[in-house]
């Protein structure tokens, strides 16, 4: 089969002739229609220092995607050959102390998918039944191949109540964009975007951004609070892990108030405690998908009618995957697709 796959510890991704993965009795082996390049694999690509720490090539990559079971393991019951799905990139252990009281997306001994082993950006996938999504026929293929990111960012969101709070969300990429679509479908009353790119911005306000704020063009959120009328925000969701934008964030959050964290700081990043102290705030680190709370809420907001069309916005053959990973690296994208 085709994979694209990190070849050698270089810049770089190369589409490869690999063999079709094997499957043991408690896995499906999943067809690939079509695959979103995550920022991830951009590192992978980069060949960053985080890259480099944690990948170890040659190997292929990718964990969002949508495709087809075509074969399944003796002991799998479902999902059932023909069946439409994706699944969960983070495989756990079940036998950890995390996992045994139903955290699994905090097991101490997981495997990301595309990143400790052999990953979906390929013809097949080879995945434990358990890590399947079945997925609702009325959800497109197009968003299903980006559920993975809009899981990360419904669970910053889903974090703390929304309903008639006033939401500020730092960093307008792409899960920052998901989650302002989120918020607003959940029923924030106000929801102000911050970024140093307009191309974002344009994304967030088309996602459903009350307002929003380019600090590179001397905007302020404090602006945007006298334009609200509001004394300051109710929840706080950091998505771009900038020092400077997360400081801004805690000048403008009201006392009490709430705030995830699924941005990732440079190493040696301060902040002036004594604002979270005496405000009293409460912060919340987040990593992946709650399995599977989150997973059940996406696809009912998808069934219910949240339109999450517009942060998609290059679509490529995976012939083309080079002109993918240039836009990307680019910034001027929002999700791009991959197709099969």
């Amino acid at each position: 089969m085709r994979a694209l796959i990190k070849k050698q510890a270089a810049k770089g991704i190369w589409l490869e002739e690999v063999p079709i993965p094997t499957i043991g009795r408690d896995d499906v082996l999943i067809k690939i229609t079509q695959n979103a390049i995550c920022g991830t694999d951009l590192h992978i690509y980069e060949w960053n220092e985080w890259a480099q720490k944690t990948v170890r090539p040659p190997m292929t990559i990718g964990h969002e995607y949508v495709g087809e079971i075509v074969d399944k393991g003796a002991n799998v019951k479902y999902p059932a050959i023909g069946e439409r799905v994706t699944g969960e990139g983070h495989l756990y252990c079940g036998h950890c102390r995390n996992c045994r009281r139903g955290k699994l997306h905090v097991c101490e001994n997981s495997a990301g998918v595309g990143v400790n082993r052999d990953g979906a950006m390929a013809e097949y996938l080879s995945l434990p039944a358990t890590n399947v999504i079945r997925l609702d026929p009325r959800i497109p293929d197009d968003v299903a191949a980006i559920m993975d990111p809009f899981g990360n960012a419904t669970h910053t969101a889903f974090s703390f109540p929304i309903l008639g709070e006033d939401v500020l969300i730092t960093g307008a990429g792409l899960i920052g964009s998901l989650a302002t679509a989120i918020t607003r479908f959940a029923g924030a009353r106000y929801v102000v975007v911050t970024d140093l790119s307009d191309y974002r911005l344009d994304i967030a306000r088309k996602m459903g951004a009350t307002l929003t704020v380019n600090p590179a063009k001397g905007e302020t959120v404090a602006d945007t609070m006298e334009t609200l009328h509001i004394k300051g925000f109710d929840v706080g969701l950091e998505m771009s892990g900038a020092p400077k934008a997360f400081n801004e964030m805690l000048d403008c959050m009201y006392n009490g108030s709430n705030v995830s964290l699924l941005g990732i700081f440079p190493d040696g990043s301060g902040i002036n405690w004594s604002k979270v102290i005496f405000k009293a705030l409460t912060l919340k680190g987040i990593y992946g998908r709650e399995m599977w709370e989150t997973w059940y809420k996406m696809q009912q907001m998808l069934i219910a009618g949240i339109d999450i069309s517009p942060i998609i916005t290059h679509r490529f053959s995976v012939d083309d995957f080079q002109k993918g990973f240039d836009v990307m690296e680019s910034g001027l994208c929002g999700k791009v697709l991959l197709t099969w």
